[in-house]
């Protein structure tokens, strides 16, 4: 007869043996259960996701619901520059037929697009298909505010499809934040590596060349090469001592604000501009490889201090509208990334700037914004057939999408 503590003994290691044995059993069917039932619940959320059309789309800013982005996101595929076709907006704003908006991070004095709010607003963007370029101006010129940690963490959770670090900073004047080369390389690496640590492939824009004129004295433009020079040996001297990092390697943002197309045609300080950094980057303007260097994050038409009679309303709104089909039809032939400024008009320091696409109030504009609707019509003619155009946001959208002018239609504009 065996001891009590032996029959114990046996009885434990029978009871352990069932135990393992219908662990097995229960994972295997696991295993087996999970990929079934996850295969199934793709395909009702990819169902369940699927874009719909609605008449007038907007976009929430706020979902409380909504779950913040993974810290390491799926690979998005590559963009092509060539379909980079944007405008500036406000949170929320949609515009049928334009795939790109650029919004405003608060350091660039405006709006409230931090934490949740810039994540979830980025989500309901890309609910819908779009894409988003956040532009992020540098606070001040030095110290613990332009260098902050938390501002970048921040800027990179939103997980933008593009993100512009700088605006304007090599300008000086009262409207900008001027920060020497060496504190906009600092800038600049901790953006971009704070940027890439959540995803690697999103381009990261460098700051923004603020507007210039080609002509006879290109000195300014050369002072921004000069500029970039200096950012360079700071990025490898101070910055990463050693290094070979170099502003030809990256994606310099620019601004153009001239009135191209008005009086003649044969105006277009944006093609100037594109051949000016082409023959810097060291690329062939008409294969489209500036597009891969030089992102125009804001292009828009003059209205005063260019030539333009400001009191006039007829030269501003047909300046105003040529300038739109210029950049338009410019940018789109060279394959260079463009958005258009601004979605709507503006009053600055006591000034109507009439420059937008949208009134103040949020509301359609002519084709001539100094008629009414319709006193302006152009037929195009697109892949889908003919449309009558009649306001700027319909007239952005088509051009953007490939759709062709009347052959007349700068008699119709002007007369």
């Amino acid at each position: 007869m065996l001891p009590r503590n032996s029959i114990a003994r046996k009885f434990m290691l029978l009871a352990a043996l069932v135990l393992v044995a219908s662990l097995v059993v229960v994972l295997v069917a696991y295993h087996i259960a999970v990929p079934a039932q996850n295969t199934q619940a793709s395909k009702n959320q990819l169902s369940a996701t699927a874009l719909t059309s609605s008449p007038t789309p907007t976009v929430p800013t706020h979902d409380a619901a909504s779950p913040s982005p993974s810290p390491t996101p799926t690979t998005p595929p590559a963009i092509n520059p060539a379909t980079v076709l944007g405008i500036d907006s406000n949170p929320g704003r949609y515009f049928t037929g334009i795939n790109w908006v650029r919004l405003g991070y608060p350091s660039c004095g405006f709006g409230d697009l931090t934490g949740e709010h810039l994540r979830t607003t980025i989500q309901n963007y890309h609910s819908m298909g779009l894409r988003v370029l956040l532009i992020v101006c540098q606070p001040a010129s030095s110290g613990s505010r332009l260098l902050n940690p938390q501002l970048f963490a921040d800027i990179a959770q939103g997980n933008a499809d593009a993100v512009q670090c700088g605006n304007e900073e090599m300008k000086q004047n009262a409207l900008t934040t001027y920060v020497t080369p060496v504190n906009f390389a600092r800038y600049f690496d901790m953006c971009v590596r704070a940027v890439h640590a959540v995803q690697p492939t999103t381009p990261v824009i460098l700051g923004a060349l603020d507007p210039q004129v080609v002509g006879s004295d290109n000195s300014p433009l050369y002072y921004q090469v000069n500029y970039l020079n200096q950012m360079q040996t700071a990025m490898n001297t101070q910055v990463h001592p050693g290094g070979n990092w170099s502003w030809r390697a990256q994606i310099v943002g620019m601004i153009d604000s001239w009135h191209n197309g008005y009086p003649s045609q044969y105006i277009n300080n944006l093609y100037a501009l594109f051949a000016f950094w082409a023959q810097q980057f060291q690329v062939n303007l008409n294969n489209g490889d500036l597009g891969k260097h030089l992102w125009v994050v804001e292009g828009t038409g003059c209205f005063k201090g260019c030539g333009i009679d400001q009191y006039s309303s007829y030269q501003v709104a047909v300046s105003h509208i040529l300038t739109l089909i210029s950049d338009a039809q410019t940018t789109m032939r060279y394959k260079v990334p463009y958005f258009y400024f601004s979605d709507r008009d503006f009053v600055l320091s006591g000034v109507y700037w009439p420059i937008g696409i949208l009134d103040t109030q949020g509301r359609a504009k002519p084709i001539r914004q100094d008629l009414s609707m319709g006193a302006r019509v152009l037929n195009m003619r697109c892949a889908s057939g003919q449309v009558n155009v009649v306001s700027q946001e319909q007239l952005l959208a088509k051009l953007y999408q490939g759709c062709s002018l009347p052959s007349n239609y700068l008699s119709i504009l002007t007369n």
